[in-house]
């Protein structure tokens, strides 16, 4: 079960632990952001290049370590085939940089973003804090990325099958710029969505980062109602899901998943990052001398585990199967990813766990999900789905 076993010195994960694990182990060394970005330019490097003979037999020694393939993984959710629950949270892949080669890390699908309308340098430096200890980071970004205009083009150029023939399904994450007034928030996301429309499987409407002023506010049913509406008006518009904030009280998430279901939204993605600091408020950032309490941005990672859990277990009794859940925040491990699906999600995303664990992470929980399966006798990983069913030790 455990793909560890299964490395070779010329592993991906072994590699992986190698180059990277000595510096995830501290959270001093080199910056986070400037290590995400170097990571970032050599993956859209060879996505660029993937069909190169070089590249392209690398890419398949890869695929051999972190592909696992079951058809008890595999499901049919808002017009969209998964070949397995794994997902690429957004975040990691801004601007679309690495679209064509996701999949070759064992992932069923990748959400890109966060796009807004507008081009945006983000906010100060520094800006993006490991927390090695406790697993976790503390961003405050502030949606940078390239601009919706931008990031097609990016996409365009890398030659990607078309929505529906891919091999694996590639959402895209909207954010409203910075620079655009609340007031106009939806005619924003709507410019993003008609320039990306074309490329995404499915879309996400993102009001609940904590890092661009006012975004949270657009939560609020009064807001996001009107915003759906507009969005939902556009021709051929691709499958809409909307991704809430940890944050929220329990009559704020029955709410939207009440106007999810009403607005018939293709689901909803819990949680993003949290402004709680879950009793690691006196942790002391060593980047900045200050306590965690003191610093802005949001808190993701394995401290975010439980509240996940709540809020996925929260929403699956108000929108039962009528919506599909994606659950994302903490997951780093097929017990935590095995949870999140009994507890009501369809499919879940990675992003901070999968950083710290590395490539093997996405191997190692299908791995788990399928043993799982085995134990409890399910035909197929839909029937996990809010089942509570509880995870067995191997």
């Amino acid at each position: 079960m455990n793909n560890k076993s299964r490395s070779t010195p010329l592993s991906v994960g072994e590699l992986y632990n190698q180059l990277f694990s000595p510096i995830l182990s501290k959270d001093e060394g080199i910056d986070a952001e400037q290590l995400t970005k170097m990571v970032m330019a050599t993956l859209g490097q060879v996505s660029r290049y993937r069909t190169f003979p070089g590249i392209y037999w690398a890419l398949k020694r890869m695929t051999t370590d972190l592909h696992r393939h079951d058809s008890r993984l595999e499901q049919n959710l808002f017009g969209c085939h998964f070949q397995n629950p794994v997902g690429l949270a957004a975040g990691f892949d801004k601007n679309g940089v690495a679209a064509g080669i996701w999949d070759l890390f064992g992932f069923g699908f990748a959400e890109l973003g966060t796009v807004t309308w507008h081009s945006q340098k983000g906010n100060p430096r520094p800006r993006l804090f490991r927390l090695a200890a406790e697993k976790a980071a503390l961003n405050r970004m502030g949606f940078n990325n390239n601009g919706a205009e931008t990031v097609r083009r990016t996409l365009e150029y890398q030659r990607l099958k078309q929505p529906g023939r891919r091999d694996l399904a590639i959402g895209l994450n909207l954010g409203k710029s910075k620079a655009t007034p609340l007031a106009e928030a939806a005619q924003d996301y709507l410019q993003s969505l008609q320039t990306l429309s074309s490329q995404a499987d499915y879309v996400v409407i993102n009001v609940s980062s904590p890092n661009t002023p006012g975004l949270r506010d657009l939560q609020n049913v009064n807001q996001l109602a009107p915003l759906i509406q507009q969005l939902k008006s556009f021709p051929n518009c691709p499958p809409l899901l909307v991704k809430i904030a940890p944050d929220l009280d329990n009559d704020t998430i029955d709410s939207i998943g009440h106007l999810a279901k009403e607005e018939k939204l293709a689901g909803i993605i819990a949680i993003n990052t949290s402004l709680n600091r879950f009793d690691l408020g006196n942790r002391v950032l060593i980047q900045t001398g200050r306590l965690l309490k003191e610093e802005k941005g949001g808190l993701s990672g394995a401290p975010l585990q439980k509240r996940g859990v709540e809020v996925i277990k929260r929403l699956h009794k108000v929108v039962g199967n009528d919506l599909t859940l994606i659950g994302v925040g903490g997951i780093d491990s097929s017990k935590a990813a095995w949870e999140r699906i009994s507890a009501g999600a369809s499919l879940i995303q990675l992003y901070t766990g999968w950083i710290f664990e590395g490539p093997n992470l996405v191997p190692e929980i299908l791995d788990g999900l399928i043993y799982q399966l085995d134990r409890h006798g399910f035909r197929n990983i839909s029937q996990v789905i809010g089942s509570h069913a509880p995870w067995y030790d191997s």
